[in-house]
């Protein structure tokens, strides 16, 4: 045991929600040692019987989503549509792979022997170590969680610090659904029980979303400790307006995708290449827009930004926006302050932010994670895809254009693992692989059939029925 606890707290109030105990490297050990005791037998669970698992655990949260999507916006911030939103993904994921209980494909394939079969299987990784963020606390758990324990794997899940309560809520769903004790555990705390979990010899696989720099650390050792390894990671998002666009919807499109979560996703849209012949219109009415949103606590309806996270998540942005003014030298179309007034007082609220300026600027490479985007001019259709592309991140792009011929070409081009085409950066179908290219992660892909590559090993079968060595390659 330990005395250390953390705060949960309301980041747009500073109420204080409720005093988490953190876990120690002894609670690590324990969880461990339940998860590979679990193994052992829910291993051997069919899958579809752990299909109709999953399937009462989605309906555990329909019946809570308004619950639990306001608790999650008190924790976390976020307007309670998007928060609902966030309950609805895990929803749709916990539906989707109660599905793929049935289909738990392998193959059958000819052997080149005769009197011989030959198939693959799937078989579980083992014990899973999941470490997911704060901005989406439920829906990112959900794309881990429930392919693994389709697979048959066995799991400790370490949710952030800012949320631990959504996390519970989804971890009690399952147990409720009659999940196992021992095959979903939570251990709650930061970088030392995060740590541990990446380094314990009794976890076989990692599975990781966050930033960049850690992800780099996490993929490190985890190749040191020969172990599985899955990162999704961070984005430097791009839209691009061409001058034949639907203008309206491109301006909906900037605006959501710009400063929804209030720009904390992965996803979030922002750069902003508009070709010359429609930027001036382009940027004034962005700025007008960003200008008339509703800044506030997400539990008011009115609302159509929240606060940011945290007050460190509020520094974070507050020091990019001073060096976009300042030292990229940028120019500052709306925005750009925290937020101090009235109601706000106590928040970690911060402008929406709208800069001009040029591609290789610091806050035009750089996942800043708040709400803010910076517009690029380009002159046509090839020279926005040379600025879509040249950023070190690959996660997700989108076009603008009512020229077929610029959106296929977009497809094929933009270097993305996500491509929208007259929609912004953000939103995925749970169905759909989600992940990117270059330091956006590490080649694999969460959500729909990909996440069962991660959290499952394929097992290659032969029987050989001939009575007689058979020497498969040797010439007879």
């Amino acid at each position: 045991m330990t005395g250390k606890t953390f705060k949960n707290t309301n980041p747009a109030t500073g109420e204080l929600i409720n005093v988490v105990r953190e876990s120690t490297i002894s609670d690590l050990d324990n969880a461990v040692k339940a998860a590979r005791k679990a193994f052992a037998s829910w291993r051997k669970v069919p899958p579809p019987k752990r299909g109709e698992i999953l399937l009462r655990s989605m309906r555990i949260l329909e019946e809570h989503k308004e619950k639990f999507a306001l608790q999650m916006t008190e924790e976390m911030g976020k307007i309670q549509k998007e928060t609902r939103g966030d309950v609805q993904e895990a929803i749709d994921t916990g539906f989707y792979y109660a599905g793929e209980g049935r289909r738990l494909f392998g193959r059958t394939t000819p052997s080149e022997l005769p009197d011989k079969f030959a198939m693959s299987v799937r078989a579980p990784a083992g014990v899973c170590g999941l470490i997911t963020p704060w901005n989406f606390p439920m829906a990112i758990p959900s794309w881990k969680i429930y392919p693994a324990l389709l697979c048959g794997n066995t799991m400790i899940l370490k949710p952030s610090s800012l949320t631990p309560n959504s996390a519970k809520n989804f971890v009690l769903a399952l147990k409720e659904a009659g999940v196992p004790s021992g095959v979903v555990t939570l251990v709650y705390g930061e970088e030392m029980i995060g740590r541990a979990m990446v380094r314990h010899p009794g976890i076989d696989l990692i599975s990781f979303t966050g930033s960049a720099a850690v992800g780099a650390e996490v993929a490190g050792v985890c190749g040191k400790l020969h172990k599985k390894c899955s990162l999704e990671l961070g984005g430097k998002n791009a839209m691009m307006v061409m001058e034949d666009a639907d203008l309206d919807l491109a301006l909906d499109g900037a605006l959501w995708g710009a400063f929804g979560t209030a720009g904390q996703r992965c996803t979030a849209t922002s750069r902003i290449i508009l070709h010359e012949d429609i930027f001036k219109e382009f940027s004034e009415r962005l700025v007008g827009k960003a200008q008339a949103l509703t800044v506030g606590d997400g539990r008011d309806p009115a609302v159509e930004m929240g606060p940011l996270v945290s007050a460190a998540q509020l520094r974070r942005v507050a020091r990019y926006v001073e060096h976009g003014k300042h030292k990229d030298r940028a120019k500052l179309l709306c925005g750009g302050r925290i937020l101090k007034e009235g109601a706000l007082a106590k928040g970690f609220f911060h402008e929406p932010t709208v800069f001009s300026g040029t591609p290789n600027m610091k806050i035009a490479q750089e996942e800043i994670f708040g709400p803010v985007t910076v517009l690029l001019k380009v002159r046509s259709f090839e020279e926005g895809m040379k600025v879509m592309n040249g950023t070190s991140y690959g996660l997700s792009g989108s076009l603008y254009t009512r020229d077929i011929r610029r959106a296929m070409a977009a497809i094929r081009d933009m270097e993305t693992g996500i491509t929208y085409i007259n929609a912004p950066t953000i939103g995925a179908e749970v169905h759909l692989p989600f992940g990117g290219v270059k330091h956006t992660g590490n080649g694999h892909r969460e959500a729909g059939e990909a996440a069962l590559d991660i959290f499952s090993e394929w097992k290659a079968v032969y029987i050989d029925y001939s009575g007689k060595l058979q020497k498969a390659q040797i010439d007879s």
